[in-house]
């Protein structure tokens, strides 16, 4: 059980380092971009989507290590043999579908739970990135093709 909490505490710390990095790098490149407002903005997206992928991949390669070397749990329902197969587990838990026709069994209970509770955060971490992002550049569109039509910080209700 030890072994396992290490494993679940190490993927934590390194995917949250991971997607610190590619945000991080991700925001010092935008402003520097020299392109229109919409390829900035899928910019953004696409770093984000980069991250969580490399996280999955993560998480996918430590069931691997954890089942194949490690002999800290394993899967039932459908047989699990191919890395795909672990890619595919890992790509359901992280994003909480959690479709059920895999499912793990001993240690991997616990790094299956904390996975799906690592990608609800990074994912929430991810849309505010995203949201903070809009926020700085949405307002470039003014004057573009009728302007942008929504509220700014200035505006106040009136009542």
């Amino acid at each position: 059980m030890f072994e396992t909490f290490i494993a679940a505490t190490v993927l934590v710390l390194l995917t949250v380092l991971i997607h610190y990095e590619i945000l991080r790098v991700a925001s010092i490149l935008l402003p520097r971009l020299t392109i229109p407002p919409r390829t900035r903005m899928f910019f953004v997206i696409i770093a984000a989507f980069f991250a969580h992928t490399v996280e999955v991949w993560l998480y996918a390669f430590a069931y691997y290590l954890l089942v194949e070397h490690f002999a800290l749990g394993g899967f039932a329902g459908q047989p699990v043999g191919t890395f795909m197969e672990y890619l595919y587990f890992s790509t359901v838990t992280y994003t909480s579908l959690g479709l059920g026709d895999i499912y793990p069994v001993g240690g991997l209970r616990l790094i299956s739970g904390v996975e799906a509770l690592n990608g609800l955060v990074l994912i929430g971490w991810s849309a505010s990135f995203t949201y903070l992002s809009m926020q700085e550049f949405w307002p470039m569109h003014e004057g573009l093709h009728g302007g942008y039509r929504g509220r700014h910080k200035d505006d106040t209700e009136k009542d």
